[in-house]
């Protein structure tokens, strides 16, 4: 018999995303575009490093917020891509990746009762730690604004009782992010309500347009901004985030990271320092292939009638199912998997709209790229049979 539980655990559930591609990863031969995993090894230079720490024995607890050289590393980084001025000593903390900066960041703003905005679609794990905080998800459908964000659609949704907005940009899972004159626009809005942003910017270097412009530079006081190392250098297994916010902020938010995780692991943190300091460019290789992978698949989807929107960032697609599939996207993608060998996920992990969308994760080999799309093509051109299909798209 087990003893009662906290009620809030019984209404979470494990992410949509794992569990389809925990579902499908035991068929023989599946090709997984489900993750989004870099398939891109750790820089040498990075593991090297790591090799270090161990001979020299750094191998014990570190201050809590991380190595004060591991912060500083990160304060000259990310001031010198985006611009973004943090204190290393008190507004900096070294996380347990993004997804412990995430939870830390809701836990240090929310109390039970407060309203917090997501764009819909949303990478899932933000929900959970909302639930357990006693507070509100209020999700903001985004499929009619071409998956962004406006001011508009913050009026709308906005109450007395809204405390904070989070916004991943790039965004998984539509890989749509934000030009620097919508960001400053799009500030404004967020510093004239009065709530707080929390800012993932886990892709942020991972754009094929403008550079990323931080809403953070706009409006700081407001903004807790999260990143890591995981997207950007291959680092998805280190477990390295950052938190950075004002002092008055990460005050708390040390605290609850304390009993949370005590510290980062600290062969993972001297990883992290040589990727700072002289791992500027690392992903300007990996962005560039994803670009193209992105190049590849956009037209052939486009061909086989998926309604698409082109990300800006990140290595997602969210696709809409052509109007010639009738059955649900979950339907769509276990069928895909089983007959084909291919692995998408679908669209209701992310969004209350999602039956009738799919994620594509490019964050695989242009290898696997080439056969899931041979394979989707001939998925699709089964439908020619049908007469709806035939008279639309004038098949022969």
């Amino acid at each position: 018999m087990v003893l009662p539980l906290n009620t809030r655990v019984y209404d979470i559930q494990i992410s949509g995303i794992r569990q389809f591609s925990d579902q499908v990863g035991v068929i023989p031969g599946i090709i997984p575009l489900t993750l989004g995993a870099p398939n891109f090894p750790t820089p040498l230079h990075i593991k090297e490093a790591a090799k270090q720490a161990i001979d020299n024995n750094i191998t014990n607890y570190t201050p809590n917020a991380g190595f004060l050289s591991t912060r500083e590393a990160a304060a000259r980084y990310f001031a010198k891509k985006y611009d973004l001025v943090y204190d290393p000593k008190t507004e900096i903390v070294i996380t347990v990746g993004a997804t412990e900066a995430i939870d830390l960041a809701l836990k240090t703003v929310l109390n039970p009762g407060d309203d917090v905005l997501v764009p819909d679609p949303l990478y899932p794990g933000y929900e959970a730690p909302i639930h357990l905080a006693g507070a509100n998800m209020v999700v903001m459908d985004t499929t009619t604004t071409a998956f962004k964000v406006t001011p508009a659609l913050l009026d709308a949704y906005v109450t007395p009782t809204t405390k904070a907005l989070i916004l991943a940009y790039p965004c998984n899972p539509t890989g749509v992010t934000y030009t620097k004159e919508e960001a400053i626009i799009l500030a404004a809005k967020i510093k004239e309500l009065g709530i707080y942003l929390i800012a993932d910017e886990i892709y942020s270097e991972l754009t094929y347009g403008e550079p990323h412009y931080s809403l953070a530079n706009e409006i700081r006081e407001q903004t807790i901004v999260l990143n890591g190392l995981s997207k950007s250098h291959a680092m998805t297994g280190w477990r390295i985030g950052v938190i950075m916010a004002s002092a008055p902020i990460v005050e708390h938010v040390l605290k609850i990271h304390q009993v949370t995780a005590t510290c980062a692991t600290s062969i993972s943190q001297m990883a992290a320092e040589e990727a700072f300091n002289n791992g500027f460019n690392d992903s300007v290789e990996m962005r560039d292939a994803y670009r193209e992978r992105r190049d590849y698949l956009q037209p052939l989807l486009e061909q086989m009638a998926f309604d698409v929107i082109a990300p800006d960032g990140a290595f997602y697609f969210f696709v809409k199912l052509p109007d010639y599939v009738t059955e649900s996207s979950y339907q769509f993608a276990l069928d895909f998997a089983t007959e084909y060998k291919i692995a998408l996920i679908p669209g209701d992990s992310f969004s209350q709209k999602g039956d009738r969308y799919l994620r594509i994760s490019y964050a695989a080999s242009m290898a696997d790229l080439i056969v899931a799309m041979e394979r989707l093509a001939k998925k699709m051109k089964s439908y020619k049979e049908r007469k709806y299909f035939k008279a639309r798209f004038k098949l022969q």
